[in-house]
């Protein structure tokens, strides 16, 4: 895949007028509104040498904070480029990272005011799932009428939210959530734990309630500049505006167009209120494109222009018009991904496209099934995005898991995973009773393995066994480097050997995956200055799925268009441009929901830099069901002039396609009669509702409905007191 920034295109031009404004405005709050491919990057690494070059800050007085991994690595690289003829003392005490990186930074220095021990732990999105099923089984709360997921997912928002409980439960699982949300947040302050969210909240806190420590980063930072304003939270929004009050030079560059993450917290509000908050801001837009063609920016406005919520701005580019946006309409499913095929295959053969120039977008991870098998059959190599990530993996997480333990022997998660892996007779029941003996003594797990493994018989054995193994690799875990110490770790506790024993090619992958950790260490020690283990985990806690996109594969990529954002490619092919994949069906009756799904459509639309290929079908089967989907209305929305079919039995039905905005669009298939395929409806007992299917005729018409807070239901129409809204 190859992945480009604007930026590295325009640098040797220096900067356009807008971009050396924001540049130059150095004191007082500063908005930049930076539309997708104008060269946001640049205007921060730039400013950052800028304030530097000109000696109103030295490296220890500013800190620039972003969402992944790459593009904090990205910035700190480029600022050091631009530095290097001046080469400015302490390159090192100058911050560009993460929001969360730089809470971990800080907690690590002052957790222990907030009653916590500095070598806590981070907790991962599985950790916590765990600790949550945990919690649920001493409540006696079923897991089945309560998903695990669902409540881990209210506990996130809460925490984003600043929030310790719903303050005002409205229905039983509300109150539910707030009984499992106080013992879990007792449990993690129990393993010393923290979860991903609390690295954002404890700090939060931690400032609001220690104003010495505050006043010590504050006085420091003197220069705050945010990347991604529109993807922060309510806890990042607090940071930011504790961090800077007082001088108040903060400088938040973002795009109300691309936000994308509601769903996990990120608030709109935050960007477009960003006038409110600080009246005397200076507001500047970077609307020069410098990555796609202006047929595939004109189509992106005419898709998100019908947003409401947003701050008006058009992207422009120097370059040509480009060739018009292909547009292809399958019969289903197959047909839609045997298009995609061939037309991959076409422009790598005749048009010499490597495949790593190449991605194909799609909405959902359910369909990329049929993709991945069209593709394997046409040969085509492939990389998919968004599956396992490699720290999820269980060989992986169990070896962690050990040195968690030995690091922090209150970690009851890291605990449970490996106490009987590799097997050595431990089961629940023994695991259960050094739990209970564990509290009842105020002792740790490991203090109550050796109290258990003094008693004799069969489980002592075991006990013993593990707590010979703690004992070896706590003698190495601060002596030796984080590679070396995952080098013995796979030997000591007969990981290895068992998957040596084993003899599968699954036990293979596996004991590759964990020569790849070592890598991953080894990497990692080059990279810092601390090379000890308890640093590998905290940089392996922090890794995120744009982190481990690579630019060096030979393969088409396929992703969620949620993955895309950030990255661009010569070729781009957005399938199930469908109602109801694309705007996704939960988004068809609630207006907030259905513009994140404009702007969704925007970033993929923009990550394109030449050709843009929509697909969709007439039906498909998905979820277990056949669908017959309209065209999506994103479709509807781009002007006719900006399309094409170019596939000769479509080409001869040009006239049957055009719509009243002479959109080369699919006439609807569906009967407009109420009630049919598509439409939205109203029950006295679910709510609001799409119809997904409808069988029979007359009094004998079934549907099959997707209502918002009832799921789906298969209703009776002559029954049903349905009102079409």
């Amino acid at each position: 895949m190859q992945i480009y920034t604007c930026s590295e295109r325009s640098e040797s031009n220096g900067l356009n007028p807008q971009q050396r404004e924001a540049v130059e405005h150095t004191e007082g709050p500063l908005l930049i509104l930076a539309g997708a491919g104008s060269g946001k990057t640049k205007v921060i690494t730039h400013r950052i040498s800028y304030l530097i070059e000109k000696n109103l800050a030295s490296t220890e007085n500013i800190i620039a904070l972003t969402f992944t991994n790459k593009a904090a690595d990205e910035m700190k690289n480029r600022v050091m480029s631009l530095l290097k003829g001046l080469n400015p003392p302490n390159m090192g005490r100058l911050w560009v990272s993460t929001f969360h990186s730089a809470c971990l930074r800080i907690l690590r220095k002052n957790i222990d005011r907030l009653g916590y021990k500095r070598d806590f732990i981070v907790y991962d999105a599985n950790d916590s799932l765990s600790l949550i099923k945990v919690c649920m089984k001493e409540m006696d709360i079923s897991d089945e009428r309560y998903s695990p997921k669902s409540i881990a997912g209210s506990i996130s928002s809460l925490k984003s939210e600043l929030m310790d409980k719903i303050q005002h439960p409205e229905n039983k699982i509300q109150e539910v959530v707030n009984d499992i949300y106080a013992l879990y947040l007792k449990s993690l302050k129990e393993s010393n734990a923290l979860d991903f969210d609390d690295l954002l909240m404890k700090t939060t806190l931690l400032f609001e309630g220690e104003p010495v420590v505050l006043d010590n980063y504050r006085n420091r930072f003197k220069y705050l500049m945010v990347d991604e304003y529109q993807d922060t939270n309510r806890s990042q929004y607090r940071l930011v505006q504790l961090l800077s009050s007082g001088h108040r030079n903060i400088c938040v560059v973002g795009d109300d167009d691309q936000c994308i993450y509601q769903w996990r917290g990120a608030t709109i509000r935050n960007i477009m209120e960003f006038e409110r908050d600080y009246p005397d801001a200076k507001v500047i837009k970077l609307e020069e494109n410098y990555r796609s063609t202006q047929t595939i920016l004109d189509a992106a406005w005419a898709v998100v222009s019908k947003n409401m919520y947003r701050k008006e701005k058009r992207l422009w580019t120097r370059k040509n018009r480009g060739e018009r946006i292909f547009y292809y309409r399958a019969s289903d499913e197959h047909d839609e991904s045997g298009f995609i095929t061939s037309k991959v295959r076409e422009l790598h053969q005749k048009e010499r496209v490597p495949y790593k120039d190449i991605a194909v977008f799609y909405r959902t991870n359910a369909q990329s099934r049929v993709l991945e098998d069209a593709l394997r059959r046409d040969g085509i190599p492939y990389r998919i995005y968004g599956g396992l990530k490699f720290f999820d993996r269980k060989e992986i997480k169990d070896i962690l898991a050990y040195l968690k333990i030995v690091i922090n022997p209150n970690d009851s998660v890291s605990f449970k995973r490996i106490i009987n892996v590799p097997a050595r007779g431990i089961g629940n029941a023994t695991v259960e009773r050094l739990t209970e003996y564990a509290k009842s003594k105020g002792i740790n797990y490991v203090e109550a393995v050796r109290g258990g493994s003094q008693e004799s018989g069969a489980r002592s054995h075991g006990l013993k066994e593990f707590y010979n193994i703690f004992k070896k690799l706590e003698a190495i875990i601060t002596s030796d480097t984080a590679s070396a110490v995952i080098k013995e770790a796979v030997e000591i506790t007969g990981y290895l050997e068992m998957l040596k024993k084993e003899g599968t090619d699954e036990a293979e992958d596996r004991i590759e995956n964990l020569k790849e950790l070592i890598t991953a260490a080894e990497e990692y020690e080059e990279r810092t200055e601390d090379k000890s283990i308890a640093g590998f985990l905290d940089q392996s806690a922090l890794v995120s799925d744009a982190d481990s996109i690579s630019d060096t594969s030979g393969s088409v990529s396929l992703m969620t268009l949620h993955i895309s954002k950030g990255l661009e490619f010569p070729a781009v092919f957005i399938t199930g441009m469908e109602g109801r994949i694309f705007p996704h069906i939960s988004s068809l009756d609630d207006p907030a929901e259905m513009e994140e799904e404009r702007r969704l459509c925007y970033v993929g639309i923009t990550r394109a830099k030449e050709r843009l290929f929509l697909v969709n079908a007439e039906k498909r089967r998905i979820y277990g069901q056949e669908m017959y989907n309209p065209p999506s209305e994103f479709i509807k929305d781009i002007p006719g002039e900006l399309m094409s079919y170019g596939v000769d039995e479509l080409r001869s039905r040009e006239p049957e396609y055009r719509n009243h905005n002479n959109s080369l669009t699919p006439k609807l298939t569906n009967s407009l009669t109420p009630f049919s395929v598509g439409s939205k409806v109203a029950h006295p007992q679910f709510g609001s509702g799409v119809v997904l299917q409808k069988e029979g005729s007359g009094e004998n018409t079934k549907l099959t409905i997707f209502f918002r807070n009832a799921g789906k239901k298969k209703l009776a129409l002559k029954h049903a007191s349905l009102k079409k809204i």
